[in-house]
């Protein structure tokens, strides 16, 4: 099966500001793609483009194998999408929203929607208005998930959750891909959260993107190396240096395959925190 997510050379400006600069990654059928980077890096700019509702300058973007996704009505429903800021009906209460989006959504599952209104413990009869931001966060996520969607977009959306909450919203992601060929692409401050469920990694500084690769390689392979002076510098293969930083005379790098390492060279594991705080430049 195709990807459900395409994004090749993807540029946007704000005036003289390039704000996303060739961005390009994909999002595979079963996949949790941790989306990463510090705020203002280009994570919100990506997703608005993504769905159209900011014009890009250059590049394309493909869900589903397709383009414009404003002229493909029948691919929104197919698209899950919750943003740091609540964007449902606020004079509703749970049990209308329900109604509400069984006209709205072809595909609407109530007992779905029913069960995980239970499991996040929401009120049913209370406003949306009155929620808190941790409850708001988990009825936009309940909608996204109780529409058939194939592919979820989540900005911060488990931002304002307490410990136990987030685990709950966690399982129920990570089943949502297990179900078949969906995929979520999820940007989050909490290192915990990506690093727990994610299986991708895509890292974005300042509108470029520094790193894409599985999880799972990046904990197997990749390493930091601590280097004295540039003559150590000298003896590495290029190819494997994936980010370097220069302190006064001696350099830490980040390598993509510590296999390839001169003999005598300590190399150590990588962290998911050490990484973000590495490509982004900020402990996340």
């Amino acid at each position: 099966m195709s990807n459900l997510l395409e994004i090749k050379n993807l540029r946007k400006s704000y005036g003289d500001k390039v704000v996303l600069d060739d961005v390009s990654f994909n999002v595979p059928p079963g996949a949790i793609v941790g989306f990463i980077g510090n705020n203002g890096a280009g994570k919100s700019t990506t997703f608005k483009a993504v769905l159209e509702l900011i014009h890009k300058e250059s590049g394309s973007v493909k869900l589903f194998g397709k383009e414009n996704l404003n002229k493909e009505v029948r691919l929104k429903e197919k698209i899950g999408v919750v943003f740091d800021a609540i964007n449902l009906p606020s004079n509703l209460t749970i049990k209308q929203l329900g109604k509400a989006f069984s006209k709205l959504f072809a595909s609407w599952d109530q007992n779905e929607f029913e069960r995980l209104v239970n499991i996040f413990a929401l009120p049913r009869n209370k406003k949306v208005s009155s929620f808190s931001r941790g409850m708001s966060m988990k009825i936009s996520i309940a909608v996204a998930l109780a529409h058939n969607a194939q592919l979820l977009i989540l900005d911060e959306a488990t931002g304002g959750l307490d410990p136990s909450s987030r685990e709950v919203v966690l399982d129920e992601l990570h089943d949502f891909v297990n179900k078949g060929s969906h995929g979520i692409v999820l940007s989050s401050h909490i290192m915990s959260d990506i690093e727990r469920i994610a299986s991708h990694l895509v890292f974005i500084s300042e509108g470029k993107i520094t790193l894409k690769e599985e999880k799972n390689i990046v904990f197997e392979k990749y390493a930091f190396v601590d280097l004295d002076d540039s003559q150590q510098l000298s003896l590495l293969n290029k190819d494997i240096i994936v980010a370097q930083r220069k302190h006064n005379d001696s350099f830490t790098l980040l390598v993509s395959d510590l296999q390839k390492l001169p003999s005598g060279l300590f190399a150590r594991k990588v962290s998911m925190e050490e990484i973000s705080l590495f490509l982004t430049g900020s402990a996340q």
